[in-house]
């Protein structure tokens, strides 16, 4: 796993190979994030990084300045492995080891950016549930966006919150706004 741009550019990072996890690539991270840098000042962003893994997409948004970064995955070893390398870096990431769901019907955190890796396999009514859950209970903040990682096959476009998908190789993030259906 590579930090592609920022503070740490390059930077390489190595994460135990017994995580179950499969990392967003080069190609769709880089592609991701020059869309948020034509819409944020990432440096003012607060970030929720959703099923993270190794910490990939957080440790992206580190680098690239963002003030606070909640990264939240059922794994222990994910969990660990974020706050150790965060730690290291200097990068203001907390990580909470819970499963997503769980910590979204109950947090009261919000940010500007909620990004969500969850598995690939799972049926689109799971996918359709963190945005439903994200959106009642108010965890955007204004002018927000949720992005959702998922394999090509996966169809989003029906949520009523849906504003629009970007392909790269395998993998499409859908992102959601509110009042797009307005």
């Amino acid at each position: 796993m590579r930090i592609i741009s920022g503070k740490y550019k390059g930077k390489r990072l190595s994460a135990p190979k017994k995580l179950p996890v499969r990392p967003t690539t080069d190609m769709a991270k880089e592609g991701l994030f020059n869309i948020l840098n034509n819409r944020y000042y990432l440096d003012d962003v607060k970030v929720m990084d959703l099923f993270a893994g190794t910490g990939n997409i957080s440790f992206e948004f580190g680098s690239r300045g963002s003030k606070e970064i909640i990264a939240v995955d059922r794994f222990s070893g994910c969990a660990q492995f974020i706050s150790k390398t965060a730690k290291e870096l200097d990068f203001p990431i907390v990580a909470i080891k819970s499963d997503v769901f769980h910590f979204l019907e109950r947090t009261k955190e919000q940010a500007n950016i909620i990004f969500a890796d969850p598995p690939y396999n799972f049926d689109t009514d799971q996918f359709l549930k963190i945005v439903d859950l994200v959106f009642e209970n108010n965890l955007l903040l204004d002018e927000g966006l949720l992005i959702i990682e998922h394999a090509a096959q996966t169809d989003l476009s029906q949520h009523p919150s849906f504003s629009e998908q970007r392909k790269y190789g395998g993998s499409v993030f859908s992102f959601f706004e509110m009042g797009v259906s307005e």
